[in-house]
């Protein structure tokens, strides 16, 4: 995987299962808001349902920050419907599932598992002007937490808010920061 960090994300268009219709995603439809684009392997599996589980009962939460999740997998939107209405876990999820059955999308964020045709566990946050700023990769059968996701999110948008500090290692909001500078050197 080649350093995405800071690199604005690549165009693309898909179709996603959203709030019981079927919708058009592209590229910009992640800007000028705050994004995670949550990729998992694949729809009707194991550890994929605790994670979307996860960011379904944290949703309002990302919400009040501005920030909208869509969720990715190389099934189709068609797939993700029909998960969405057979599974109490999965029914919960308000946010976007865009099916990527093409892979397109997924190789964009270059998370595809190539001989399975599927996506890893790869976790993206862009800010508003499209560029990544965040990236996890978990191996397959190593779930996320949304809570540690809303905490780098959190620490994103502070950065991006105040230019010249940083957070320092396990920062939550309204903790203090960092302002790098000559006199900090060695006295950390």
């Amino acid at each position: 995987m080649s350093n995405l960090i800071n690199t604005t994300i690549k165009p693309f268009k898909a179709q996603a299962f959203h709030a019981g219709q079927f919708v058009e995603v592209t590229d910009a439809t992640l800007l000028g808001k705050w994004a995670v684009v949550f990729f998992y392997p694949a729809d009707f599996t194991f550890v994929c349902p605790t994670e979307l589980g996860d960011l379904a009962d944290n949703y309002a939460e990302f919400r009040k920050l501005g920030v909208e999740i869509y969720s990715v997998s190389t099934d189709t939107h068609f797939t993700h419907k029909a998960w969405h209405d057979t599974s109490d876990t999965i029914g919960k999820i308000q946010y976007p599932m865009i099916g990527d059955p093409t892979g397109a999308i997924t190789r964009n964020f270059e998370v595809m598992i190539e001989e399975a045709g599927l996506a890893d566990r790869g976790t993206f946050v862009i800010d508003p002007e499209g560029r990544i700023q965040i990236i996890e990769v978990n191996a397959g059968g190593i779930g996320r937490d949304a809570g540690e996701l809303l905490r780098k999110v959190k620490a994103a948008q502070y950065v991006a808010s105040h230019p010249g500090e940083v957070c320092p290692a396990k920062w939550k909001e309204g903790e203090a920061t960092l302002a790098p500078s000559l006199d900090l050197v060695g006295k950390i």
